[in-house]
């Protein structure tokens, strides 16, 4: 006898959440219900969860989660090509909670190779997507700014296509983890200027042909500005939602940049990129099990998004994990 409610986290004020017991979703005719084995904690989560004034309080029951994945437990009437039993991902919204339904064109189902592997596959289709968008070519001298969960996983990817990557980051344990996926040189985030000094050394003198910032933060903006070569690109692949930023237009108009918004919207093009993904882990190239750092109970969501936020020692991401 299927279940009649759930468990599913609402954030009712700033910095606030509670479990609730609510009423188990049903899918239309083109939706699948999934029973969630677990989801991502995203950094995007992290504005809402501070309170902004755009934010509404209290959320819909699992809102802000939309890094899910587990197994199918019900199927729409025109939904041929799913089942039940299925293990998928999806691009849906509310799975901080024991279920969520998605449109039956946003579901992918998970390889039987990944069958033990915990995998919240939409962050790391959105990684995927800003190395796609980066134009990144062997050969290449390419900076990194900001070694969390994005940035290590693009330091991997250009070191891969044949880069020369520099990684930048304030924390020491993340500029390990940039040297265990392929970073040719790293570099502490702490002295603007020294920075710049130590990316030309190791360019001599050329500055970068690709600078991806993945911070989301006005100083590491204005740095992988300066830190980009003429003709270069600057991608923008930092949560920037704090708020307006300035730019030092001359400058970028002086070099002739191309600067990238490496974030995908269109549902497509983000499900294309967790294929990738998909692919990536299955074969190897990406080992989930070095950025996969913290897991927390449903319960805990709330430490979780602080975790997130404050990123403790060796943190690299957070998973809230339902099985």
């Amino acid at each position: 006898m299927s279940r009649a409610t759930m468990l599913a986290a609402v954030i009712t004020s700033p910095g606030r959440a509670e479990i609730q017991e609510v009423t188990v979703p049903e899918p239309g005719p083109r939706e699948v219900r999934i029973k969630l084995e677990g989801c991502g904690v995203c950094a995007s989560n992290l504005t809402p969860w501070a309170g902004p004034d755009w934010m509404q309080f209290p959320t819909s029951p699992g809102a802000l989660g939309h890094e899910g994945w587990g197994s199918i437990d019900a199927v729409g009437s025109d939904v041929p090509h799913l089942s039940r039993g299925d293990r998928v991902a999806s691009l849906s919204g509310n799975s901080y909670a024991e279920f969520d339904v998605a449109d039956a064109s946003a579901v992918i189902r998970l390889p039987d190779e990944l069958a033990d592997q915990d995998f919240p596959v939409e962050p790391f289709g959105c990684a995927m997507n800003i190395f796609r968008r980066s134009g990144i070519e062997a050969g290449q001298d390419v900076a990194v700014i900001g070694i969390g969960f994005l940035g290590a996983i693009l330091v991997k990817l250009a070191s891969d296509a044949g880069a020369r990557v520099i990684a930048i980051s304030r924390r020491p344990c993340s500029l390990d983890l940039a040297r265990k996926m392929g970073a040719a040189e790293t570099i502490p985030m702490d002295d603007h200027g020294a920075i710049i000094d130590q990316v030309k050394a190791f360019t001599d003198g050329r500055l970068c042909d690709r600078t991806i910032e993945a911070v989301g933060k006005q100083w590491p903006l204005d740095l992988a500005g300066e830190l980009t070569g003429e003709g270069g690109r600057l991608i923008i692949a930092g949560y920037h939602q704090d708020g307006p930023r300035q730019v030092n237009m001359q400058m970028w108009n002086w070099r002739g940049l191309d600067v990238v918004n490496a974030h995908e919207r269109n549902p497509q093009t983000c499900l294309q990129g967790m294929r990738e993904a998909i692919d990536a882990v299955a074969s190897g190239r990406i080992d989930p099990d070095l950025l996969l750092t913290h897991r927390y109970r449903l319960h805990e969501l709330g430490e979780a998004l602080d975790a997130t936020r404050d990123r403790p020692p060796g943190f690299v991401k957070a998973l809230v994990m339902l099985r």
